[in-house]
């Protein structure tokens, strides 16, 4: 996986780009800086000693370079965030545009992914799954203006990856996929388990699990209806096609080949609205274009290849060896008089049979994993499907035997139906691994309970916890969820800490700085 350049180094009497060369400053000092760590120059004091390479830069002035992304919160809106970079180059303006997790969902980090992007080494708009549209619309955009972009690129320092990879997936059999709710429950929840045998992967608890799934059949089979000149072989083609977003190059399409009146007035407006077509998946489109032929390569060829889905391990391989499991809620909706279904998570719900291989490869997390000391308290938010990393968390710290306390919130709908691995955590909770278990049941009582509430009712213990070294993890919604919990933590931290507004925000930025508040969230 690409790694961020370090954009800080001490350059310390060393001049690694020639005065001839045709770098202006902010290029020259970029460069700088990646040479020397491809080199192996690593940062000098200012007192001067010999660095990696064994140079003598005693008595030399050394020069920092560091460049700051002010953009890189993801509790800003695009909106600010673009303004933010508004008078930076090209790259960094992309890099704005991505949802600044760094959850690695791209197969990048945030500032790497939008660098390939700069670059030309990587085309595809739609990697970053928490951005979604909003995102892939202002690249579209960026890239359309072009700009100037530095020389260089994260892309540029990509290591070799080796083993299976995103590019190189392992085909392992589903072991099974069974369901978590109750029948009587709103939604699907199912706990999968794939075999990893013979592959040698290994991973970290907290590590995403990559999966390439599969359109469902019934669907490929309506797109092709809308083409012609299909062939047997369309059908395996477009089960791997991404066919929810309509791309430039369908549209573009269509213009080349609508003759009838209505359908060329019709996709005139709709290339001129935007926000209509970002509504439309490609059956919509066909669809609405119904009376125009276009032949299957055609259309196929005129859609990018699906994106593989990211899931949070919920297994640690010193409790289940050669396995990995996941938590996964099937996704369906009614829009536009259609049922619409999550690709992969209806592809395991219900078109993958025991057995049946599916390609994986593991997707390394950026420093969302258990604390390193095993005697420091951990603390855990994880409503849904976000209890996911957290089973793998309380399954590796039972197998190293760590004396820290472990704290878990868990949250749904109702407690009948929807307490995943319920079983499990009560048994945890009696033996003393989980510590402290608190659970929000939304729908239980006339008024509704969040975790973040079940958060302020224990307030000053959790204060408590975190003085003592403790660690806070959280996982699931970004959109709201994440956003109630740190608005939460904030609160939590200013009453019984007694701080400021300003002091709860510098602690617990402190926190993140200390790699002690973490987050994995989509």
């Amino acid at each position: 996986m690409n790694k961020p350049l370090n954009t800080k180094k001490l350059i310390a009497g060393v001049s690694l780009i020639p005065e001839s060369a045709p770098f202006n400053e902010e290029q020259r000092a970029w460069l700088s800086g990646f040479f020397a760590g491809m080199t192996g120059i690593e940062e000098m004091s200012a007192a001067g000693s010999g660095g990696a390479s064994g140079l003598d830069v005693s008595g030399a002035a050394a020069l920092e370079v560091e460049e700051d992304f002010p953009w890189h919160d993801d509790a800003l809106a695009i909106d600010e965030r673009m303004e933010l970079a508004a008078d930076r180059p090209t790259n960094r303006k992309l890099m704005a545009a991505m949802a600044q997790l760094d959850c690695g969902s791209c197969g990048y980090l945030c500032q790497t992914y939008a660098e390939a992007i700069a670059t030309g080494a990587e085309s595809n708009l739609t990697l970053c799954t928490p951005g979604g549209k909003e995102t892939a619309k202002m690249l579209k955009k960026l890239v359309k203006l072009g700009g100037e972009i530095p020389a260089g690129g994260a892309s540029a320092a990509a290591a070799v990856e080796e083993g299976y990879t995103r590019k190189n997936p392992f085909a392992a059999k589903l072991i099974k996929s069974e369901k978590l709710t109750g029948e009587a429950s709103n939604k699907d929840v199912r706990h999968v388990e794939i075999d990893l045998s013979g592959s040698g992967i290994q991973y970290e608890v907290g590590d995403a699990l990559g999966l390439y799934a599969t359109n469902c059949p019934e669907l490929v089979d309506q797109l092709l209806g809308h083409c012609v000149d299909v062939k047997a072989s369309h059908a395996g083609a477009m089960s791997t096609k991404d066919v929810a977003t309509v791309t430039d190059e369908l549209v573009e399409l269509f213009q080349a080949n609508v003759s009838a009146t209505a359908e060329v007035q019709r996709l005139e407006k709709l290339v001129q609205d935007d926000d209509q077509i970002d509504e439309l998946d490609v059956l919509d489109f066909l669809q609405m274009f119904s009376e125009t032929s276009v032949s299957a390569d055609a259309i196929v060829t005129a859609l990018p290849e699906l994106n593989p889905r990211l899931y949070s391990i919920a297994s640690s391989l010193k409790a289940h060896p050669d396995q990995v499991h996941l938590t996964v809620g099937k996704v369906t909706y009614q829009k536009n008089e259609r049922l619409r279904k999550g690709v992969a998570s209806t592809f395991l719900a219900e078109r993958v049979e025991q057995g049946v291989s599916v390609n994986v490869f593991v997707q390394k997390s950026h420093g969302f994993t258990v604390p390193p000391d095993d005697n420091s308290p951990m603390i855990m938010v994880g409503p849904g499907t976000g209890i996911a990393p957290f089973i793998s968390f309380l399954q590796e710290r039972a197998a190293r035997n760590a004396g820290g306390d472990n704290w878990l919130f868990f949250g749904d709908q109702q407690a009948s139906t929807d307490f995943l691995y319920q079983e499990q955590l009560e048994k945890w909770h009696q033996d003393g691994l989980l510590n402290k278990l608190d659970t929000a049941f939304s729908r239980d009582q006339q008024e509704k309970i969040y975790v973040q509430d079940r958060m302020r009712e224990n307030g000053q213990q959790l204060f408590q916890w975190l003085e003592s070294g403790g660690s806070f993890f959280v996982c699931g919604d970004a959109s709201r969820m994440a956003k109630d919990v740190d608005k939460a933590l904030h609160e939590i931290v200013q009453r019984h800490g007694e701080r400021s507004v300003d002091d709860a925000k510098a602690y617990v930025k402190k926190l993140k700085t200390e790699n002690r508040y973490c987050r994995d969230v989509y």
